[in-house]
């Protein structure tokens, strides 16, 4: 074990780690079957981690590039200039500060228009739990713009340019890069998360749950079962119109608010 992982244990960490954990399975699982008697050599607690140190301290923690508050106004703007449907896709994200994979994957059977809701499925989710977005008037004038079959009410939003199944997870990417940025669509999440904390008075709990972030610890989870879906829609509100406002304005008028606003739902 030590002659597969240990070489690049301290310079390809990520890859090393899956590695192990990988053949550990594999290796328990020969061990449950009876196919074989002794220990684990890629258990790590008692084993491995007494000759390897720590993950966390040997792999450099690296953050999605977000873009900078001020520069996603006029990025916004350029982004409803373009017809395609990556672009049509990164505005969604953005808008609703959703990652990649939820508005790549996302199919209108989960919109309800009447009531201005997205509703993203547990098994489409990171932690399994279903999570509503509260739909900006933005957000609805969107979606009012894709296109989709007649009578198709399950379809994806977003479908690959060739073939089945869901748009490419690069094409985002690549408009973006295209563009000579820098920064990536899920950077987006960090840029609404700096915006909430630095430009309005929203609270922390109502901000982390519009980013379907878990809040608290397990017995309050265990407790809360709302989602605050009514509070959060002043917020997105907020969010989509500072994105989608004219660049100049956005930059000379603070979007900083005494109390948060009453915008009524779209």
């Amino acid at each position: 074990m030590l002659q597969v992982i240990e070489p690049i244990w301290t310079i390809k960490t990520e890859t090393a780690t899956r590695v192990r954990g990988r053949i550990e399975a594999v290796l328990d699982f020969a061990t449950a079957r009876g196919w074989r008697q002794d220990d684990n050599p890629a258990r790590w607690k008692g084993l491995l981690d007494k000759v390897l140190p720590a993950p966390q301290k040997v792999r450099k923690t690296q953050h999605h590039k977000a873009m900078p508050i001020d520069d996603v106004p006029g990025f916004c703007k350029v982004l409803a200039s373009m017809d395609g449907m990556a672009a049509q896709a990164l505005r969604l994200l953005i808008l609703t500060a959703t990652r990649s994979g939820e508005v790549r994957g996302a199919r209108w059977d989960e919109f309800d228009l009447a009531a201005g809701v997205w509703t993203i499925p547990p098994e489409r989710m990171k932690a399994a739990v279903e999570h509503r977005v509260p739909l900006s008037r933005q957000a609805m004038k969107l979606l009012a713009r894709v296109p989709r079959l007649d009578g198709d009410d399950a379809g994806l939003l977003f479908p690959a340019a060739r073939g089945a199944g869901a748009m490419s997870d690069m094409a985002m990417t690549q408009l973006m890069r295209k563009r000579g940025l820098d920064c990536v669509p899920h950077g987006f999440r960090s840029t609404f998360r700096d915006w909430a904390g630095d430009c309005t008075h929203y609270p922390r709990e109502l901000v982390e749950t519009a980013l379907a972030h878990t809040v608290g610890n397990k017995v309050e989870a265990a407790y809360r079962r709302k989602d605050a879906l009514e509070r959060r829609r002043p917020l997105m509100q907020d969010w989509a119109d500072f994105v989608e406002a004219n660049p100049l304005v956005a930059k000379k008028a603070s979007p900083i608010r005494a109390k948060p606003s009453r915008a009524a739902p779209a």
